[in-house]
C-alpha cells in the first residue's frame, strides 16, 4: 500500500497563529514554519560487553520560521524586552487544513516558546522580496486536532 498523489498536502494550505499576551495574532507574513523534537542521549557502557549502548536523558524542542520582513509580532516582542526586561513566552498553533485531501486536518500548539533569534532591520540589493528567519525554543506541545489514522484510499488496495 501507498500514499496516492491526492492526498500530498500542500504546503501552503494552513495557518499559524501566535497567542500573545491573550492575543490570538495570524502570522500573516509567513512563508515558511518547523517545529522538531530532537532526543538527548548519553552513552552507556558496562562491563561484559564492547557495545556502547545509549540512553534518551531528555528531549530539546525548537524551530524556525521564515517570514516576510514586514511581519511586526517578532520586534514587537524584543521591544518589550528591551522596556521591561521580560521577553514574553507564548504560544504557536499550527494548523494544516488541505481541503483537497482525505487525510483530515492537523492542529498542533506550541507551548512556552521563546525567542532565540529575531532580525531587526534588513536591506537587500539581490532580493525581490525580504524575507527574515526567526528561531525559537519551546517547552510543550498537544496535538488539539490529529490527522486521519490513514486516507480514504491507499495504491495498491
Amino acid at each position: 500500500m501507498f500514499l496516492l498523489e491526492q492526498d500530498a498536502l500542500n504546503g501552503k494550505a494552513g495557518k499559524a497563529f501566535a497567542i500573545i499576551n491573550n492575543r490570538n495574532v495570524e502570522v500573516f507574513g509567513l512563508k515558511k514554519f518547523q517545529s522538531e523534537a530532537e532526543f538527548q542521549k548519553a552513552d552507556f557502557s558496562v562491563v561484559g560487553t564492547n557495545v556502547t549502548q545509549e540512553k534518551i536523558k531528555g528531549v530539546k524542542m525548537t524551530g524556525s520560521a521564515t517570514v516576510y520582513y514586514g511581519t511586526p509580532i517578532f520586534l514587537d516582542m524584543l521591544r518589550e524586552y528591551l522596556k521591561t526586561g521580560k521577553l514574553p513566552s507564548f504560544v504557536f498553533q499550527i494548523t494544516n487544513d488541505d481541503k483537497g485531501t482525505t487525510v483530515g486536518k492537523q492542529v498542533v500548539a506550541l507551548y512556552n516558546v521563546k525567542l532565540n533569534k529575531v532580525p531587526i532591520a534588513l536591506l537587500d540589493d539581490s532580493a525581490d522580496f525580504l524575507t527574515a528567519e526567526i528561531s525559537f525554543s519551546y517547552t510543550g506541545i498537544e496535538v488539539l486536532t490529529a490527522f486521519n489514522e490513514r486516507p480514504l484510499q491507499l495504491g495498491g488496495e
